[in-house]
C-alpha cells in the first residue's frame, strides 16, 4: 500500500481522474461477470472498490489543498451549519 501512496504522489489531476474513469468502468465489468458467472476470487471487488476510494479521497484532498483562505473559510462556515441542521 505504501507503494500505491508514492504513486498516487507523482500522478497529476487529469491523470488520477482518467486512472479513476478506467477503473469504474474495470469495476462494473467485473461486478457484472461475477453476476454472470462468478469471480474465481470475489475479495478483487473489495481491493478494486477501495482502490477507487483511495485515488477519490487524493483528488479531494488536492482540491481542498489548493483552496484559497476564502475558499475554505466558507466551506467550513457551510459544514458547521449542515452540522448544526442535522442535530
Amino acid at each position: 500500500m505504501a507503494k500505491e501512496n508514492l504513486q498516487l504522489d507523482t500522478m497529476e489531476i487529469p491523470d488520477l481522474l482518467a486512472q479513476i474513469t478506467s477503473m469504474e468502468n474495470e469495476f462494473q465489468q467485473m461486478k457484472f461477470d461475477h453476476a454472470v458467472r462468478g469471480l474465481a476470487n470475489p475479495l478483487e471487488l473489495r481491493h478494486l472498490r477501495r482502490k477507487i476510494a483511495r485515488f477519490h479521497t487524493e483528488v479531494r484532498s488536492r482540491e481542498l489543498a489548493a483552496m484559497s483562505p476564502e475558499e475554505h473559510m466558507l466551506r467550513t462556515k457551510l459544514v458547521e451549519r449542515r452540522r448544526r441542521q442535522r442535530r
